[in-house]
């Protein structure tokens, strides 16, 4: 997205953003929303999707449902233009594939009538991912040789013009978007131009992501299934003999958590394994930053500790309550122009302490193992653990978050321990409000089954960004005790982990909400 003289004028990028699964986002749609000046984006993408937009990114909302345009077609148009013709790379994120019924067309008139550079990126088609997530193959050698695409919605004020006759002899599969509405008038129109009533038949709602739902039945009976299953939009319909395939064919939902989605939260600057490993076992998975950690700087208690680390004591302990922290010190320490090897060599033997294993990987990745780990990953634990491990007189400092837990330093002081309390960073509580809006939206509508915490500062941050009226509806999986009592204090419904681990915290998950659990 290189600003050359060319596209000084600016340029837009018309991406497809899948079906819905962010992990059917193309690699390249996937970039631009890393690289946008600004994102104009739908109203089907999904909140999986919206939460790998940056923080800071400009957004622009032009959601449209079926009957309810809040946005016209016209006045998107020209928010393209003008957003381009201010200099800015603009990414226009449209649900499935831009130009399959995704009105591209039209936007890239205007586009090229203003003279505005453009980028076309194709994205996966609900036409197709949504029956294959169904278990239904829009094409087989057995079955249908080829596939049709055909809307099934007219415009404003008008009527689905559709040739029946025409669609019975390709003796094809046909599959209809947007046509829930016209579900009726479009079974009625096949069978009337010659299909078999018995022709298999399949309405697909809300397909790949959490909550899908498929009912199988005829071209005669269909509308009826569906209306007796409560079937709503956005929904696709499959006509043709493949249909019968998805009884053999299903796998989506057949996935140990597939169906479900979790919100999880994290702070910024983190990748979450957890949401991976959710993914891995089918869940959809929103991950919502809810904190962000701003390294203390200058931070003069900071080098003023280091510069006399390993001078106090016959035994000094560096310990780290967080991954963050550990990240954060070895940052500093370069800032300082300093080096391992400056707190080595004062004659001291220094020891290493974390509070668990995420805090005991992140130090591995620096060459540094743990001398101690306490068995439950607390602050209490961890303060505990050090008072019986220290030698007699030993100096602790202790690099942490500017407002660390009040449990870790009492076992310390009690016992006598010299202690620094170090602060490298602050932690800031923020998310996008276009995630915010949508996340509250879904929890009002009980479609998320549970929301993850690993930390008191993940919950505070959730319940400063979201700020539901009520908490107690919402499902709480929280890595420990500490992280539960903050929870609490909101009323919420609670599950702890076995353990302080991200192992610990998805055999929860798939205890709580795996296919054999019961719930």
């Amino acid at each position: 997205m290189e600003h050359t003289e060319k596209e000084r004028k600016g340029k837009v990028w018309l991406a497809g953003a899948g079906p819905g699964d962010a992990s059917l986002l193309t690699l390249k749609a996937a970039r631009l929303i890393e690289k946008a000046d600004v994102i104009v984006y739908d109203a089907l993408i999904s909140a999986e999707t919206l939460s790998r937009i940056p923080e800071k990114k400009e957004v622009i909302y032009v959601g449209k449902h079926a009957g309810d345009h809040p946005v016209p077609q016209e006045e998107i148009n020209r928010i393209l233009v003008r957003e381009a013709e201010k200099g800015k790379q603009v990414l226009r994120l449209k649900g499935g594939d831009p130009f399959v019924f995704g009105r591209g067309g039209e936007e890239l008139e205007l586009l090229i009538r203003a003279g505005i550079p453009f980028e076309i990126v194709p994205g996966v088609t609900s036409a197709a991912a949504v029956p294959a997530y169904a278990g239904i193959p829009v094409t087989h050698r057995d079955y249908a040789s080829s596939f049709h695409v055909i809307t099934g919605h007219a415009r404003k004020g008008g009527r689905v013009d559709l040739d029946f006759p025409a669609l019975v002899r390709l003796k094809g599969t046909l599959v209809f978007l947007m046509g829930l509405s016209a579900m009726e008038f479009l079974l009625n129109g096949l069978t009337e131009a010659g299909m078999d009533p018995d022709t298999p038949a399949a309405v697909l709602e809300n397909g790949t992501c959490a909550g899908q739902r498929r009912v199988t039945a005829t071209v005669g009976t269909l509308k009826e299934a569906s209306d007796r299953a409560g079937i709503k939009t956005p929904a696709i319909i499959v006509v043709g003999k493949v249909c019968a395939l998805s009884s053999q064919m299903h796998w989506a939902e057949d996935r140990v958590l597939g169906g479900r989605q979790f919100l999880v939260t994290r702070p910024r600057q983190s990748s979450s394994s957890l949401a991976e490993r959710l993914r891995d076992l089918g869940a959809q998975v929103i991950e919502m930053p809810a904190i962000r950690t701003e390294p203390i700087c200058p931070n003069r208690r900071l080098r003023e500790a280091l510069e006399t680390f390993g001078t106090h004591a016959d035994q000094e302990w560096l310990v780290f309550t967080s991954p963050a922290g550990a990240d954060l010190f070895f940052d500093q320490l370069m800032e300082l122009g300093m080096d391992l090897r400056s707190l080595l060599v004062r004659g001291a033997e220094v020891r290493i302490a974390a509070i668990g294993s995420g805090t005991a990987a992140a130090l591995g990745k620096r060459g540094l193992i743990p001398d101690l780990v306490p068995r439950v990953y607390s602050a209490a634990a961890l303060g505990e653990a050090l008072a019986e491990t220290a030698a007699e007189g030993s100096r602790i400092t202790v690099a942490r978050a500017e407002k660390g837990s009040e449990e870790l330093l009492p076992p310390l002081l009690k016992a006598g321990l010299d202690v620094d309390d170090i602060p490298l960073y602050r932690t800031l509580y923020e998310t996008h409000p276009l995630l915010k809006d949508r996340i509250r939206e879904l929890l009002e509508q009980g479609r998320i089954d549970a929301v993850t915490f690993t930390s008191a500062s993940t919950v505070r941050g959730f319940t400063g960004a979201v700020e539901c009226a009520d908490y107690t509806g919402i499902r709480a999986v929280c890595i420990g005790e500490q992280t539960a009592a903050e929870a609490a204090k909101y009323g919420m419904q609670i599950q702890v982990s076995d353990q302080a681990s991200m192992d610990a915290m998805v055999g929860k998950i798939v205890e709580l909400f795996g296919k054999d659990s019961g719930q």
